[in-house]
């Protein structure tokens, strides 16, 4: 693509001797018969295996790439797309787990629960350790604004939540306690359209979230 490489043609016009003269058809008469000989062009290896799906659960995306085996030079055909990408469902085996919707409160409705008739699974529940689920949020309805505690769920707001032994239920812990990493909802107990979604960072066992936190219900 130097233009300062070029010659004269037999009409005395100028021709040119680099790749781009063939998009503007103004090669030298020679340049098929040289530049072509010298050329060689790209190549490349197979595809590799397609990557894991970018969500767990739900609509993701993976990608696949293919390494450069030989380099394109003196004008050789530029090599081909390197990256492909394609759109996957994720359907990890805790995909149920995701798609439970968590009720919460604000921690100020915590109490210390003791069943009066001290009934044995109910004891078992009140010897069980509270654990902790750190949430990032990602969607917070608007009708959250109209009280005070839930005004304060914002958007990209870590949250603490517990799961305390009175709200555990079947497999041992609080129903819509998420999957790190996916993207699950989450609904206030006691105000209508106060809704949203998060995303699970991490949990904790044998944990209490700190004061103006969060309970499961």
């Amino acid at each position: 693509r130097n233009n300062a490489c070029a010659d004269l043609s037999g009409p005395r016009a100028p021709c040119y001797c680099d790749a781009y003269c063939e998009k503007t058809g103004d090669c030298c008469e020679d340049y098929p018969g040289v530049c072509h000989r010298a050329a060689i062009h790209c190549v490349v290896g197979p595809w590799g295996p397609w990557s894991e799906c970018s969500s767990p659960c739900g609509v993701g995306s993976q990608d696949r790439t293919r390494q450069v085996t030989v380099p394109p030079r003196n004008g050789g055909t530029p090599c081909p797309d390197l990256k492909q990408r394609r759109g996957c469902f994720g359907e990890n085996p805790a995909c149920d787990v995701a798609k439970e919707v968590a009720k919460i409160l604000p921690d100020s409705f915590k109490r210390d629960f003791k069943d009066p008739w001290r009934r044995p699974h109910m004891l078992l529940k009140e010897k069980q350790p509270s654990y902790c689920v750190y949430f990032r949020l990602k969607q917070v309805g608007a009708a959250c604004r109209l009280h005070v505690w839930s005004s304060q769920l914002m958007r990209e707001r870590r949250v603490c939540v517990e799961c305390r032994p009175d709200a555990v239920g079947s497999g041992a812990r609080c129903k819509g306690d998420g999957l790190e990493g996916a993207r699950t909802f989450w609904t206030a107990t006691s105000i209508a359209g106060c809704q949203g979604s998060w995303i699970q960072e991490s949990l904790q066992e044998t944990c209490v979230c700190p004061s103006l936190s969060l309970i499961f219900v």
